[in-house]
């Protein structure tokens, strides 16, 4: 840092529903990421990274907080509020001096029918979109930026063209992102930016959705024997019904006012093949990566590269057709809870490091802590990853499992709970109100496509995973403020 005493500056992107296997340098040639392949060449990317939730506010309510949605009560979409504690790290850095701003998403609250409610977040710049869709009569910042330029969000996202990307919600996020960060100020500064794509509706702007031809994306991870698994998990709540991915439609049962609907209906029959949806998919991926490339250019510009880390990374992944199956829910395939995760501080990070090691979204807020310098909570289970970081610890082990939670997270009527256990070999599946679950072995089976369950010469490994998974829920659990007596 230039100043040995002044913290670093934080930007924290994060996009919502971006699978681990989307940025080129990390293997996918499919996709066009070069802004993001030049951040993992100038940091470490964490090749196994795992969200706690494969549904968004339990997820971001674990990765803001260092611990598990089951310890802080925040299993569902949809809560009328969030707990007064644990605090958010934007809290935490806030009180530690930092000038924080939420660009984009939070989802931490319902956004159903009004704009979140706030918890006490620690933001002194707030400029929120929570979709980009019109929803709400007052303070949705990004409906407002679009008509201030002579348009109207309602009728732009009913077009099969798309949001123009001039006009779209990542753009925006992108714009106000480069406001906070140049702003003069006294303070360092945390900027948490959330843009919304690649979120469903898979509805890029038209110029982007033209640079991808379906006939060439990879196909997703399908057998017909997908089918048969997961007409036994039809009950599990999902937000979609298992097909052959010639047959995949986004409609979900649960938003009828969601924008889903409104991927070019106008289009023939056949454009929510797999194929078509992961091209528009690495289409929102495209922008994402050229607003990215914008705000980190932004970054060089005004001479703050060097004191400000960067995080990339996202809230969960999406099926994309794998195993028959697009969107998300109660499943716990590597698409859905493995991510992105990258973090790039030149010349205080490693650079152009590939870590192997298990790691978890609690991870990042510990991590943050110590690189500020402040105390790491106990109460937090992410575990800080500076070591790595840094340099100081090989990066070939972090964490002996990752963990996973489903706890009627969507307003689906089965009401499912569930969770996962991996400990980088085995992954460990139980739906707690089913009697059913899943198991499979990512070393022989790295698409998981044979289901050990009840293979009868699994059934002392199951039974093994099965004690280690419970052991690992209730010595993570949350056991209250610290005594003040023997009784």
């Amino acid at each position: 840092m230039s100043d040995a005493n002044r913290r670093p500056n934080i930007l924290w992107i994060c996009t919502d529903q971006q699978r681990y296997d989307t940025i080129g340098a990390l293997g996918n040639g499919d996709v066009s990421t070069p802004n993001l392949d030049r951040l993992a060449g100038e940091g470490v990317a964490f090749k196994r990274a795992y969200c706690q939730s494969p549904i968004c506010t339990p997820s971001r309510a674990s990765f803001l907080t260092g611990m598990y949605p089951s310890s802080i009560r925040v299993n569902r979409n949809g809560n009328p509020d969030f707990p007064d504690f644990p605090p958010l790290i934007s809290k935490t850095l806030a009180d530690a001096g930092y000038s924080c701003g939420l660009i984009g998403k939070l989802h931490l609250t319902s956004a159903y029918g009004r704009v979140e409610k706030r918890a006490d977040d620690g933001y002194d710049y707030w400029q929120y979109s929570h979709a980009p869709r019109d929803d709400w009569a007052a303070g949705h910042d990004y409906a407002d930026w679009v008509r201030a330029r002579g348009a109207d969000l309602g009728q732009l996202i009913q077009d099969p063209a798309g949001v123009p990307a001039e006009l779209h919600q990542t753009t925006w996020c992108a714009e106000k992102t480069i406001e906070f960060m140049t702003a003069n100020r006294s303070r360092p500064w945390f900027a948490s930016v959330n843009i919304y794509d690649p979120h469903p509706p898979f509805n890029p702007p038209a110029a982007y959705r033209k640079l991808f031809d379906p006939e060439r994306a990879r196909p997703p991870i399908f057998q017909p024997s997908d089918l048969t698994q997961q007409a036994k998990l039809a009950a599990v709540d999902f937000q979609s019904e298992a097909r052959e991915p010639a047959e995949l439609d986004i409609n979900s049962p649960i938003l009828p006012q969601s924008p889903s609907r409104l991927l070019v209906e106008a289009d023939t029959a056949g454009e929510r093949d797999a194929l078509t949806l992961i091209a528009a998919y690495y289409a929102m991926i495209k922008l994402i990566d050229d607003q990215v490339g914008r705000i980190l250019a932004a970054l060089e510009k005004t001479g703050q590269r060097e004191d400000t880390i960067v995080i990339f990374t996202s809230d969960h992944g999406e099926t994309l057709g794998d195993h028959g199956l697009i969107q998300k829910g109660c499943r716990f395939y590597e698409g859905l809870v493995r991510v992105p995760l990258i973090w790039s501080w030149p010349g205080e990070f490693e650079a152009d490091l590939r870590c192997p090691a298990l790691v978890e979204l609690t991870d990042i807020a510990p991590t943050l802590l110590d690189v500020c310098g402040l105390p790491v909570p106990e109460y937090m289970t992410g575990r800080s990853l500076l070591p790595i970081l840094n340099g100081r610890q090989p990066p070939e082990k972090h964490r002996d499992f990752v963990r996973c939670e489903y706890i009627d997270a969507l307003d689906l009527p089965d009401a499912t709970f569930a969770t996962m256990y991996f400990d980088g070999r085995y992954k460990l599946v139980c739906y707690h109100n089913h009697g059913l679950g899943e198991l499979y072995d990512l070393e022989a089976d790295p698409q998981e496509l044979a289901d050990l369950w009840d293979e009868p010469t699994c059934q002392a490994l199951k039974s093994e995973l099965l004690q280690r998974s419970f052991d690992t829920y209730m010595t993570s659990l949350y056991a209250g403020p610290d005594r003040i007596g023997p009784m």
